[in-house]
This record gives C-alpha cells, structure tokens and sequence, in this order.
C-alpha cells in the first residue's frame, strides 16, 4: 500500500480518474493545491508519501523520509535543480521524472502557431480587423512570406524541440540545433554551444527553448541579438530569465529584428504597463504554450503510465537527476 501525495488543481472528472485508477493505493490530497507553474507550500502530509505527484515545497523534500519517486506535474523542473536537494535525493536513491511527454506537443505546435502567424503577417491583418476596417491588400501581402527554404536555428534539443522538428519538416526549411553536449544521433544537425556566434548570423528564426539557471540568466543580450540577422524572427518558449528584455526592445525598436513572440516573460504575471506590451512587433501569449483542454488528463495518464512502472521495477519516462552533480 502506497501514500501518493498531489497538489495538483485537477477538474474533478481528472481528479476522479486518478483516484479510480491508484486504488487501492491511498491519495493524500493536499489542502493547498497549487497552479503547476508555482512552487507548493510545506504541507504536513508531504511526510506520509511514498510518491510525491505535483509541486512540492523543495526545502520539505530535503528531509522526507519515507519519498522513493517524486514526479513533477511540469517539464521545467529549475526549482528542484539545486546541488543540495539533488545530493540528498540521490542520497536515498528517490528517483525524480518530469512530464516532459505531456507538454512537448503543444509546446512545438505553441512555436509552429508563432512561426505561420510571422510567415502570414497575421498580426496585421489582426489589428487592422481590431482597428480601421480597411483593405490593406497589398500591403499585407507585401509582407507574406514562406518558411519553405527559409531557416531556422532551435537553441536547446530536448522533446520540444524534436517534436517542433518533425512539425517543421513539410516546410523543407534548413534547421539547425545548439545543445550543450550534441549526441550524433539526432535527426538534424545539432551544434555545441560554442558554435553560437557563427550560426545566429544565418537563421532567419531564432527560436529559444533554454531553461531556466545561472548559464542562462540572459543568455539573450545585446551582443546575441545584434548578431542576428536583420530582419529575423525570435521567438521564446523557454523562460523569460533566459533574455535580457531591455535589449529585446532596443533591438525590436530599431527594426533589426522584424518581430519577437514570447509566451514566456520575466516577471510572471507581466505587469500591464511593462514596456514590452507597448513594444513595436512584439507578440505576447501569457504561458499558454503548455496548454490544451486535455492537458490535466494527459498529465494524470503520464503519470500513472509511470506509476505501472515504477511498481513493476521497470524504467521510469521522463526521469531526471539519475546521478547526484558532480
């Protein structure tokens, strides 16, 4: 018998579908359910659970006793990526997964939805049908242009990535990939980091998927988006720290870049009159990239695909931390 602890703000037909299906294993609810893009509260109950599902306070987790799997209810996991969680998980041998196979897809589609809106200049066609009502025709036209032979250079290689790789490929474009430790078998060709500075040059879309640390805290600068290309794209579906937004806006402003969409910022809400709202060709959606009407239930699926798992010995998806930092 098990003691499977969630904060998750499941609807009731998610909710009722996992309390079936981990029966007669015991859910222990948590009386402070959390929005998955939050960190939790320390909650009492956290110390009966033998499975964690959701967003646990990461301080409670350093001392729990009776934890052998903690599954984290998002693919981002920064929160939980310090040295000293890490070494005392891996000290118990608690193994952690993230559900990086529930948000990959609508992520990818998130970026394809960016990239065919820039292509089809549909945020003019938007604001003049908000605005004037006329017929701009030919300006807008004027405009229009394919991604088929165009190209674009994916910062980050992990499941977003791959999938917005096998949505991209009907458009012949040219892709290119940056990672930190590029494998050899992936299905483009993927660079070191270091290959940065000679392929931003190149891309006609930048698209930025680097999580959240201290490498990355704005990876985007000043330097990085004057080497782009004049007349680039950018898009973000990462984390908002990863870009310096000041010099986003200098670089939008002078018409470098031809447009930025970003469904990620810094801060999170973003405040109504943050400059980047009001900043020429900048189009924002509010975190929403991960979402979809089933996404609760494909969480809940994920995750009980890994409980059959992980109460069969057998390998667990998604799974993170396999070794303490070194």
């Amino acid at each position: 018998m098990l003691n499977i602890w969630t904060n998750t703000p499941l609807p009731d037909s998610s909710l009722s579908r996992l309390r079936a299906a981990v029966a007669p294993n015991n859910l222990l609810i948590s009386p402070q359910l959390t929005n998955i893009l939050s960190a939790g509260k320390p909650d009492p109950l956290l110390a009966d659970a033998d499975i964690v599902f959701g967003q646990p306070d990461p301080d409670q987790l350093l001392n729990l006793t009776r934890l052998k799997w903690l599954h984290l209810s998002t693919a981002g996991y920064t929160r939980y990526d310090r040295p000293d969680l890490r070494q005392a998980l891996a000290a118990r041998s608690i193994l952690v997964t993230n559900s990086s196979s529930v948000f990959d897809e609508p992520c990818a589609e998130h970026v394809l939805a960016f990239m065919l809106a820039a292509a089809r200049d549909l945020p003019r066609a938007l604001a003049n049908q908000l605005g004037p009502h006329a017929w701009p025709q030919e300006n807008i036209r004027d405009h229009c242009h394919l991604l088929t032979g165009q190209s674009a250079l994916l910062l980050g290689y992990g499941a977003i990535a791959r999938r917005l790789v096998e949505l991209l490929h009907p458009f012949r474009m040219t892709l290119h990939a940056l990672r930190r430790q590029p494998r050899g078998d992936e299905c483009i060709p993927v660079h070191p980091m270091s290959d940065l500075e000679n392929l931003l040059p190149t891309a006609d879309h930048v698209v930025n998927i680097l999580p959240a640390d201290p490498s990355t805290i704005h990876f985007f600068d000043a330097p990085r988006f004057a080497l782009m290309k004049p007349g680039a794209f950018f898009y973000n579906i990462g984390r908002g720290s990863t870009v310096d937004q000041t010099a986003l806006i200098q670089s939008l402003t002078s018409g470098h870049l031809s447009a930025a969409y970003l469904d990620v910022t810094d801060p999170e809400p973003l405040p109504p009159t943050h400059p980047l709202w009001s900043a020429p060709n900048c189009f924002l959606t509010p975190h929403t990239g991960g979402g979809h009407v089933a996404e609760f239930d494909d969480s809940v699926d994920h995750f009980l695909q890994n409980l059959t798992r992980f109460q069969s010995s057998l390998p667990l998806i998604n799974q993170i931390f396999q070794q303490a930092p070194g």
